[in-house]
């Protein structure tokens, strides 16, 4: 990883936790944080042994047919559903699991490719990858321009400095420094949701957004006071907490300005789009999908439709 050396300068606690969990390493003190590891050390493909869905391989274009592949998108600095195992070369988590299962189900061979979460969009309707399972939220703006089809049920939380010094809760945070990342439904949606709901709209000073270009550089500000809290997936907030306990408090989830179903996405119109929803659907019937849910610790982002939105 290109930021880990950055990171492990960092005063330890909150700056080191998605280092270490990205990179397989072990937060002392953590209970249960050998299970953890083992996680970040097993690089088994979940899809072995699935067989391809007929029906879907009947809808695939012809042109993937002859290819035999696809290239999916993923920024891989995001556990627990998208990040490197401790090899540091091979894509582990949620994300990687239904990419490969997908794939599988479609008969096809899948390329990986690691980019920034705020140039996929531009990634797919230039045409350099065939579609993207990164846990990306449904907003009307993405619509524009992807087919997108759920998977999964994610959602956004808060967090402020270990202890919670300044009292704050997610309905207080009016003239505060929150930390959200670049291109995320945090930045374009749910703070700013938050932000005309608890404050705007009462007459407080707005939430003052610090755009970050990714949640380490978020942590460590946090851990130097430089910002008030953090905006982010729930998911890996909740993976991070595990690695380290007592780094940082939870404030609550945000449950305004977005969907928190997240959605495989594809270039607006792509050809593809009725193959990878027939697939998708087949996904979410394995108990690999299930599997998987259990092995990262997300278990309650189950869903059963394949919808396309």
């Amino acid at each position: 990883m290109k930021t880990l050396g950055k990171i492990q300068t960092a005063a330890a606690g909150l700056a080191v936790l998605l280092a270490l969990s990205a990179c397989g390493g072990t937060a002392t003190g953590s209970q249960g944080t050998a299970t953890e590891a083992s996680k970040t050390n097993n690089t088994t493909d979940i899809s072995e042994g699935i067989q391809p869905d007929a029906a879907a391989v009947a809808l695939l274009p012809e042109s993937f047919k002859a290819k035999g592949e696809l290239t999916v998108a993923m920024d891989l600095h995001y556990p627990p559903t998208t990040f490197l195992a401790e090899d540091n070369t091979t894509p582990i988590g949620l994300n990687p699991d239904v990419a490969r299962l997908i794939a599988k189900k479609l008969d096809l061979k899948l390329k990986f490719v690691d980019t920034k979460f705020d140039t996929i969009i531009p990634g797919l309707d230039g045409g350099r990858y065939d579609f993207t399972a990164t846990t990306m939220s449904k907003t009307e703006e993405r619509l524009k321009v992807l087919d997108m089809i759920d998977y999964f049920k994610a959602g956004s939380s808060v967090v402020a400095a270990a202890g919670n010094p300044q009292k704050l809760t997610v309905e207080t945070l009016c003239g505060k420094n929150i930390a959200v990342t670049q291109g995320s439904t945090g930045q374009l949606k749910r703070l700013p949701a938050l932000n005309e709901q608890t404050c705007t709209s009462k007459g407080q000073p707005a939430i003052n957004a610090v755009t970050l270009p990714n949640i380490q550089e978020a942590l460590t500000q946090l851990h130097s006071k430089r910002i008030d809290g953090i905006l982010y997936d729930t998911t890996s907030l909740g993976w991070a907490a595990k690695q380290q306990p007592n780094s940082f408090t939870m404030l609550g989830r945000v449950n305004v300005g977005s969907s928190d179903l997240t959605a495989v996405g594809l270039k607006k119109g792509s050809p593809l789009t009725p193959a990878m929803q027939k697939a998708i659907q087949s996904v979410l019937e394995t108990p690999e999908y299930k599997k998987s849910l259990e092995t990262w610790g997300l278990e309650s982002g189950a869903i059963t439709d394949a919808k396309l939105n």
